[in-house]
């Protein structure tokens, strides 16, 4: 055998022993490539893997910012009632119409915003209710009568419907075992819009007047309107648009920021057609869970902004201690061409509204212990009872300490309630139907809003224990409602489909 034969044997067998040491680990590596192809994983399952981190931070402050909007629009109607009282001559009725139309504004666009957003998508709604609330707002403090400024203060209202739907996207980012902490957390927002609002009315209404109150008061939604950019569409909402590309681009860029990982293998979730129905609200899985929802978000907005107005009425009329309020009370300034039914608040006024704010807040431990220990339907049960309790307190005549602790701890309980309704709601719904189920939740909830004026300040004039007397009733009423509630939601994945 020549030089060449042997060689080419030689390279021969070393190629053959090349290829046989080298085939085990290609074919190892391709297995382990198929496994990960044939692995599939939810949006619910990338959320868990995920974590918590520093795209969580943002999206809680961002997002939390927006109950900032939200609070200053709506505590901004028992700052300036007083106002408006006096330079249109008002009558209690036309004062209680002022916070009837923001609500009736809230319950018309509460509905159409969450079909819009389970639709077409949760940003777009919650971005263009900043850009509309803070264009009528601005309007508002232009109202050169009293029907432009209630029909303006509507409009207001229209928006922050939208502005509301930011609680639905901030849910969806967050694990199952971080929602009973950061949402109730968000409160924390609520009562420094409302302290802000109250701050500027105590600075700025004194001096230049409640327009330029309104007007300085816009500028956390124009803020807000820039650093909303930063905050990615739902990634639930994409996936179940179809939109699996732009959600796994949501996915990774989250995952990057928490400097996290994905799960391995595809993003697969169905795409469903029927979203944003309200067939699935009113379905035989949801049926008696939307029923009782309405209820329970009626009566959480009438007491919450029955407590809100009511404090206010009180200060206002000095009502603390009275049981026949007659028109002399009522009247304090006399002007020259007759009698003025309006009564400015004082510095005093203010600092006890500030310090109810604080009350917002002070429970929010006890509020993450109930939800965490108790769940969310024992959490409004308890809750909804001690409201009762305290609207019943208030009828006490006191010093004007006692009723500053009673309406502290009356906030505190009322805004709890609020704010575990909020999170059991978008909890309990599918995605399809998350952001229409809040809608309803909401418009439902502005109905209570709108009766509330009516007996917080109307009533009030006549008799202080009939005023607090429905609020008291609608809480008890409700805590026995809420043990017909077939889910609880505590420790449980947020549902795709229904």
């Amino acid at each position: 055998m020549g030089d060449s034969m042997k060689t080419q044997l030689v390279s021969a067998i070393c190629l053959q022993e090349v290829e046989l040491h080298e085939r085990p680990a290609e074919d190892k590596q391709g297995g382990e490539n198929n496994n990960n192809a044939d692995k599939t994983f939810t949006v619910e399952e990338a959320v868990e893997e995920i974590g918590f981190g520093r795209f969580h931070v943002m999206l809680f402050v961002i997002m939390g910012s927006s109950n900032i909007v939200e609070a200053m629009e709506i505590m901004l109607l028992a700052v300036v009632s007083p106002e408006i009282r006096c330079e249109w001559r008002l009558d209690d009725w036309q004062v209680a119409l002022v916070s009837t139309m923001v609500f009736l504004g809230f319950m018309l666009c509460g509905v159409l915003g969450g079909y819009i957003a389970d639709r077409y998508g949760r940003w777009k709604v919650v971005f263009g209710g900043f850009v509309w609330s803070a264009y009528f707002s601005l309007l508002t403090s232009f109202a050169p009568s009293y029907g432009w400024f209630i029909f303006l203060r509507g409009m207001v209202g229209c928006g922050v419907a939208g502005v509301s739907q930011g609680f639905v996207l901030k849910t969806e980012f967050i694990p199952a075992k971080y929602r009973a902490i950061l949402l109730p957390l968000a409160t924390i927002f609520w009562m420094m819009g409302s302290m802000l609002i109250i701050i500027l009315g105590m600075l700025v209404v004194p001096t230049l007047g409640w327009r330029w109150m309104i007007r300085i008061s816009v500028t956390p939604s124009i803020i807000l309107i820039f650093l909303f950019k930063f905050i990615p569409e739902s990634a639930r909402y994409n996936v179940s648009a179809g939109k699996t590309e732009a959600a796994m681009k949501t996915l990774h860029w989250i995952a990057k920021m928490n400097r996290a990982s994905l799960p391995p293998g595809r993003l697969v979730e169905p795409i469903t057609n029927e979203r944003g129905s309200w067939r699935i609200l009113l379905g035989p899985s949801f049926r008696r869970t939307s029923l009782l929802l309405w209820y329970s978000w009626f009566v959480a907005s009438f007491t919450y902004y029955g407590s809100v107005l009511s404090s206010s009425e009180l200060l206002e009329k000095n009502l603390l201690c009275v049981t026949n309020a007659d028109k002399e009370h009522q009247v304090k300034h006399r002007h020259a061409d007759g009698l003025c039914y309006c009564i400015p608040f004082g510095y005093s006024d203010y600092q006890t509204l500030l310090i109810s704010c604080l009350g917002e807040v002070a429970l929010v431990p006890a509020n993450i212990a109930l939800l965490n220990v108790f769940g969310r339907k024992m959490s409004l049960t308890v809750l909804q009872l001690l409201a009762a309790f305290f609207f019943m307190m208030l009828n006490i005549c006191s010093t004007m300490f006692g009723f500053t602790v009673l309406l502290f701890l009356l906030r505190s309980l009322v805004s709890m309630n609020f704010n575990v309704v909020y999170i059991y709601t978008a909890e309990v719904y599918p995605t399809v139907a998350r952001s229409l189920g809040m809608g309803f939740c909401t418009s439902f909830s502005r109905i209570g809003g709108m009766i509330a004026p009516f007996i917080a300040q109307v009533l009030m004039s006549q008799s202080v224990i009939l005023a607090l007397s429905p609020f008291a009733v609608a809480c008890v009423v409700c805590a026995l409602g809420n043990f017909l509630l077939p889910i609880e939601t505590k420790g449980r994945a947020l549902l795709q489909n229904s």
